[in-house]
């Protein structure tokens, strides 16, 4: 009975110590975990963001205007690349990739549609059934855009008269830790409407014709 009650007393000993070091080490090992699951998902919206505006192409939203479908601001930018995934038809898409918020705040969502000519030409008036939302980002991160013209400089607000920008920036906060991640997409488009190509009406010197040596001549 005695050897019993040591026993039971030793293992309360080795359990209590158990999980006294068990509650030292268990917080960082959640922080630390936490925090690899925040730089992965950070990882994959960066190269979700990269590769979707690397892909932006000069498409216009009608018939009537020379203007690329093009638009973006701090918070959100639709532009306009090829279909992207198995699934999914060869042909254009319309991306949207906007901050929103939900049951756990703010969040970074990408969704898609099919591309159609917009009546107005306008992707902010016009209703484009956007689907397929995934989210890219959630808090504590936060993304903002920013975007570069021909004469250079970053602005925040994309003109709706303008044409593609050169390059655009998406800056992501970690607002736990205060760090900012920047980086810069150039686009593959061109900067303005696609130019048809130019007709050589001279003919080559190779189809010029040739006076005949051998011919009469004229009497």
């Amino acid at each position: 009975m005695f050897e019993a009650l040591v026993a039971i007393a030793l293992m309360g000993l080795v359990l209590g110590a158990l999980a006294s070091v068990t509650g030292e080490w268990l917080p960082p090992w959640n922080r630390g975990l936490l925090q690899t699951q925040r730089n992965e998902q950070m990882t994959i919206a960066l190269d979700r963001l990269a590769a979707d505006l690397s892909a932006a192409e000069f498409v216009t939203a009608d018939r009537t205007s020379n203007r690329a479908l093009f638009r973006g601001d701090e918070a959100a930018v639709t532009f306009v690349r090829s279909a992207l995934g198995p699934n999914n038809r060869s042909g254009l898409e319309i991306v949207r990739i906007a901050e929103t918020s939900d049951r756990k705040g703010r969040v970074l969502v990408r969704s898609r549609a099919p591309f159609v000519l917009l009546p107005t030409g306008d992707p902010l008036v016009d209703p484009i059934p956007f689907a397929d939302p995934v989210v890219l980002l959630r808090a504590p991160f936060r993304v903002t855009f920013a975007y570069d013209g021909a004469g250079g400089g970053w602005t925040g607000k994309w003109p709706s008269w303008a044409s593609m920008p050169a390059a655009v920036r998406f800056d992501i906060r970690d607002g736990d830790r205060g760090i900012v991640l920047s980086t810069a997409v150039r686009i593959r488009a061109e900067m303005g409407a696609p130019q048809p190509d130019r007709a050589d009406d001279a003919a080559p010197a190779e189809a010029q014709v040739k006076p005949n040596n051998n011919a009469p001549e004229a009497r």
